[in-house]
């Protein structure tokens, strides 16, 4: 007898979504009210938000909601209507393109609709069964799902690990010379949950020894990194070794979309076999135009870039300052290790959002290692030196309640209550 599909996922609603009916609507699904920026509302409160991925604070900004009204007045939500490649083609598009290659430093980009789905296209369409994939096992969940999606050999090494790299490019090169194909390397200029650098420059003169072409999602790295604030490969002074770079417009552009860059055959390929832009409605023009104006405010005023980071340096040095472990990030994503259990970073959370209007993200097994908290920060250039200082010392308060077993005693009467 054929079972009911359905049968599994009433029976088991995933790593997440067991704890939907305690968590849903506070811990996972918060809603978010008022203006964005530092301060918000949550669940009637007044919160100071470190989770809004808004980095050069052009969420708010006058010439950018002026420009996003204006697009809207003029073209409404439709239009254009239909795919790129058959009705939804425009100027804007092409003058986007245009200003983010140059931007990029690549000789040609292809304007997106949405990062995940983007870059998990651009994986499926750049190699064949026969080509070989080699990627960084912490890679983002968008960049795995497009790995998924290949028919062909991968091997995974270890973060950032220059000897883990070497040892699957070597097995890498035996594989593709048995099946005839060439090798794709798959690394992030930014990992969002830790905030290390990917090791860019190193993985770029790697290229002398190993014949592969190299794919970096830049997504945190893109308006924050680099003297023009060009990206991670700027940073590090290896841009041109990047073959195909791809970003997002939803960290410091505060937008939907995202785009590819590279050299112009390679982007013409992608324009034509790239199936989620092929078969998919054009951005819409309140997007794309935005979109022109947040890259001239982002390239033309680099005070934006400056404040951010005298922002996230203050912060990343209160913290180490106030002994708290920040672990190796070398970019604005900071993240703070606690100890604990995920019933005591529950009660944390809400002691923080409920007592002390602190509004941030919490990460706990199995994103990490169990016995572990991370408590992530994302510092805008919207926050200010006094958010950094109320923050500190909400932090001083919680570590003692973490360290005293406080949260401990409180999560164990709420395990008793739900019995």
């Amino acid at each position: 007898m054929v079972k009911d599909l359905f049968e599994r996922i009433q029976n088991n609603k995933g790593p997440l979504g067991k704890w939907a009916s305690q968590a849903e609507g506070y811990y996972v699904f918060p809603k978010l009210e008022g203006e964005l920026g530092p301060r918000m509302q949550f669940h009637g409160k007044d919160i100071l938000n470190w989770s809004l991925n808004d980095y050069l604070g052009l969420a708010n900004h006058p010439e950018v909601r002026q420009a996003d009204t204006e697009a809207a007045a003029k073209y409404g939500a439709a239009y254009p209507m239909g795919a790129r490649m058959m009705s939804g083609h425009t100027d804007a598009h092409e003058q986007l393109e245009k200003e983010l290659a140059a931007f990029v430093m690549k000789e040609s980009a292809y304007l997106l609709n949405f990062g995940y789905q983007g870059i998990m296209s651009a994986i499926d369409a750049l190699v064949t069964k026969n080509d070989i994939i080699v990627y960084d096992v912490d890679a983002h969940a968008c960049i795995i799902d497009g790995v998924r999606l290949h028919m062909g050999k991968r091997f995974t090494y270890k973060h950032n690990d220059l000897e883990s790299m070497e040892k699957n490019l070597q097995r890498a090169t035996k594989m593709a010379m048995e099946t005839g194909g060439g090798i794709l390397f798959i690394t992030e200029g930014v990992f969002g949950m830790r905030g290390q650098q990917g090791k860019l420059k190193e993985i770029v003169a790697m290229k002398e020894k190993y014949n592969f072409r190299l794919l970096v999602d830049d997504a945190h790295g893109f308006g924050t990194l680099g003297k023009t604030g060009a990206g991670a490969g700027e940073e590090q002074g290896c841009q041109d070794g990047i073959d195909v770079y791809f970003s997002t417009f939803a960290k410091s552009m505060a937008s939907i979309g995202a785009f590819l860059a590279a050299d112009k055959d390679i982007i013409d390929y992608l324009k034509y076999n790239l199936r989620s832009q092929m078969f998919a409605k054009a951005l819409p023009m309140i997007q794309t135009v935005g979109a022109l104006k947040r890259l001239q405010l982002l390239r033309d005023n680099p005070s934006l870039k400056d404040k951010l980071w005298e922002n996230v340096n203050a912060l990343q040095n209160g913290l180490k300052a106030h002994g708290f472990n920040i672990g190796d990030t070398n970019t604005c994503v900071t993240p703070v290790y606690l100890e604990g259990s995920i019933p005591e970073a529950m009660v944390m959370v809400n002691d923080l959002r409920e007592n002390y209007g602190i509004f941030l993200s919490i990460v706990v097994y199995p994103v990490i290692p169990k016995g572990i908290i991370l408590l992530r920060m994302i510092p805008t250039a919207s926050h200010t030196l006094a958010d950094i200082e109320e923050t500190l010392t909400a932090f001083d308060a919680i570590r003692e309640k973490l360290v005293n077993g406080t949260y401990a005693k409180l999560a164990e009467a709420n395990v008793e209550n739900m019995a």
